[in-house]
């Protein structure tokens, strides 16, 4: 486009540059749009160590728990039977089912008392006496046998008692009914913490 003052004043016609056009839509901010943001994955890993580390820490408390029960109900068992001697055929050591549970009640007794004083010796020194896949074996198995005995024994003395009680219902009865009572007691504690033990072993990895 020219300008007719330039025109006149020098004869040779001028053009004047156009308006440079600012094309405002092409125009983006540098930092528009939404920014992906990466997930923390330092933070969620820690996230699942720590929950996996409560699930441990209370499934040990809740053996100690369990074994705290059978040891204290494999005690009594033992303790009212071996006591159980009235004299003539009202004493314990003149029937098999009775000695049979009073031996399983002091197997049962002897082996919660390692187990918690292991436990124990654990929690205080943060130390452990055996690895972590021998120590979820011997639970397991231990617990399961244990169970299984605790089991035999009691209802082995069942059949016995509820015999002579049809006939002679008196202390020597009513001991011997008390000590399968407090034997199957042990059974389900020890039967829950082999369950316990075997969930244990199946979440170990190195296995």
């Amino acid at each position: 486009m020219s300008d007719p003052n330039n025109y006149k004043a020098t004869g040779v016609p001028t053009q004047t540059a156009p308006p440079c056009s600012v094309d405002t839509e092409r125009q983006t901010p540098a930092t528009g749009g939404a920014q992906r943001q990466t997930p923390p994955v330092a933070s969620s890993g820690m996230g699942r160590f720590i929950e996996r580390w409560k699930r441990e820490d209370m499934l040990k408390k809740g053996c100690f728990g369990l074994r705290c029960i059978a040891l204290l109900f494999s005690l009594f068992a033992f303790i009212i039977m071996a006591s159980n001697k009235h004299g003539d055929w009202r004493d314990f050591d003149k029937y098999d089912e009775y000695r049979y549970l009073l031996a399983i009640a002091i197997l049962s007794t002897l082996y919660t008392v390692s187990l918690l004083l292991i436990q124990v010796y654990q929690l205080s020194t943060n130390k452990e006496i055996f690895s972590r896949k021998n120590s979820a074996f011997l639970d397991f198995y231990g617990d399961q046998l244990m169970a299984y005995l605790l089991l035999s024994a009691a209802s082995s003395a069942v059949p016995l008692t509820n015999r002579m009680r049809e006939n002679n219902d008196n202390i020597f009865t009513d001991s011997s009914a008390a000590a399968i009572g407090m034997e199957f007691i042990a059974f389900l504690a020890m039967a829950v913490s082999a369950i316990i033990s075997g969930y244990k072993l199946s979440k170990q990895t190195y296995i």
